[in-house]
C-alpha cells in the first residue's frame, strides 16, 4: 500500500464550486478509483490550494488504469475548468516528498 501526497491549486473564484462537485462524486468514477486499487482519497482546502491524501496500492498503476477509464475522462475536462491544471495524468511523479513523520 502506498500513501501518496498531492498538491493541486483552484482558478481564482473556482473554491466553491469544486467542493459543490466534489459534494458527490460519480458511482463509475467512485467504482473506477476503487477498482484500480484506490482505498482512501481525501482532499483539504486552503483558500485556493488543495492538498490530497490517497492511500492506494501501486499510485502509477492507478494512473495508468485511470488515465483512458471512460468515467475518469469526462471527471478529468470538469476539473481542467477549475483547477490550474500542469497535469498529463501520466502518473510519472510521485506525489510530494515526504519530509518528516512522527515515527
Amino acid at each position: 500500500m502506498e500513501r501518496i501526497a498531492l498538491h493541486t491549486r483552484l482558478k481564482p473564484g473556482k473554491e466553491i464550486e469544486y467542493e459543490e462537485v466534489h459534494s458527490t462524486i460519480p458511482a463509475e468514477l467512485d467504482a473506477a478509483l476503487r477498482a484500480a486499487g484506490v482505498h482512501a482519497w481525501r482532499i483539504w482546502r486552503d483558500g485556493r490550494d488543495l492538498f490530497h491524501l490517497v492511500d492506494v496500492e501501486d499510485y502509477r498503476a492507478m494512473r495508468a488504469a485511470l488515465r483512458d477509464h471512460p468515467a475518469n475522462v469526462p471527471w478529468q475536462a470538469r476539473m481542467a475548468e477549475l483547477l490550474e491544471v500542469e497535469d498529463d495524468y501520466s502518473g510519472n511523479d510521485s506525489g510530494l516528498r515526504l519530509v518528516w513523520q512522527l515515527p
